[in-house]
């Protein structure tokens, strides 16, 4: 275990905006695999990473708000009504009609979930840096990106750039998560790039096997010293089953797990970006945020897909009362 955690060095949050948490991204619908009555089914469900930590993060009380392209179709449609339901601003989402918005499956077997994507030319990739809303960047607390919303094409990485290049000038802070997808890019440029953003991110939020592959290092010290020298003032390297090593330039600390029977950790990761973030403008705290987002991850493997079990406040609260 290492030294107990001590008040890490304050990020300068403003905190009179409109929308606490911005993110950007793509969206895309999910078919998760079920078995019934003998017959192989897929039940629809919503995904994308950076859709699913907005949610969550609105689901535990913040103000959010989403910028993404949909296709002009009853998947963009059907986001479009998710994010009504759950109080998420979407008014500046973009709608092509000359694309679709993707799609991708889950089945199940001994070594957990995999996925299958069908996102290839979707609307979301087709983003483009003069298309990104920096006023709506200006109006955020947090603005919350990823390595998938780069690696889906060259003018998604370059929009991401400009998006924390306008966050910076406007002192909102920044928030990333690798999110490795080897699938969508070569190891090298996933390096290159997720390094050059975490470089202008305050809160880095890796999750260890990706963080290995693109650090080339292995222990959770090792990877949260690589992440603070690009420059974070946050790192919430997660752990799996070991918990959350949350590091500061001023103390570090494991966050313990808390231990679930888990049906589908699929949104286990985005959950955890949301309620950390949402947690941690409410306290200002990243090791208390840390544990509560642990907390809601946890809830989160309990049921299948990625949005459907995202756990709101009070069901963290109580689960966490229950934990002692």
């Amino acid at each position: 275990m290492s030294a107990a955690p001590v008040s890490a060095p304050a990020l300068l949050v403003p905190a009179a905006r409109r929308f606490d948490l911005l993110a950007i991204g793509e969206p895309m619908m999910e078919f998760a695999e079920v078995s019934r009555a003998g017959e192989r089914l897929y039940l629809p469900g919503h995904g994308g990473d950076t859709s699913n930590t907005i949610i969550a993060a609105a689901r535990q009380g913040a103000r959010c708000a989403y910028f993404t392209a949909l296709g002009a179709d009853a998947f963009g449609a059907d986001f479009l009504r998710l994010w009504a339901e759950e109080g998420v601003d979407a008014s500046r989402v973009i709608t092509r009609q000359d694309a679709s918005t993707g799609i991708y499956f889950i089945t199940y077997g001994a070594d957990g979930h995999q996925f299958s994507y069908w996102r290839k030319g979707s609307a979301a990739s087709r983003v483009t840096p003069a298309e990104i809303p920096a006023d709506l960047v200006a109006e955020a607390r947090v603005l919350h990106v990823s390595g998938i919303s780069q690696a889906i094409s060259e003018t998604c990485a370059d929009a991401i750039f400009a998006a924390i290049a306008r966050a910076k000038q406007a002192w909102t802070v920044v928030s990333y998560d690798t999110n490795l997808r080897l699938k969508l890019w070569p190891i090298e440029r996933a390096r290159a790039i997720t390094h050059a953003a975490m470089a202008e991110a305050d809160i880095a939020l890796p999750g260890l096997e990706d963080a290995q592959m693109l650090t080339g290092l292995q222990t959770p010290e090792e990877i949260c010293d690589f992440y603070l020298g690009l420059g974070a003032k946050i790192v919430a390297l997660t752990l799996g089953k070991n918990g959350t090593m949350v590091a500061t330039p001023a103390s570090r600390a494991l966050v313990p797990a808390y231990p679930v029977e888990a049906l589908d950790a699929s949104g286990a990761g985005d959950t955890f970006d949301g309620a950390f973030l949402a947690e941690w403008l409410r306290t200002g705290d990243p090791f208390a945020a840390a544990s509560y987002a642990n907390a809601a991850a946890a809830l989160a493997t309990l049921g299948h897909g990625a949005v459907a079990p995202m756990p709101r406040r009070a069901a963290v609260e109580g689960f966490r009362t229950s934990r002692g």
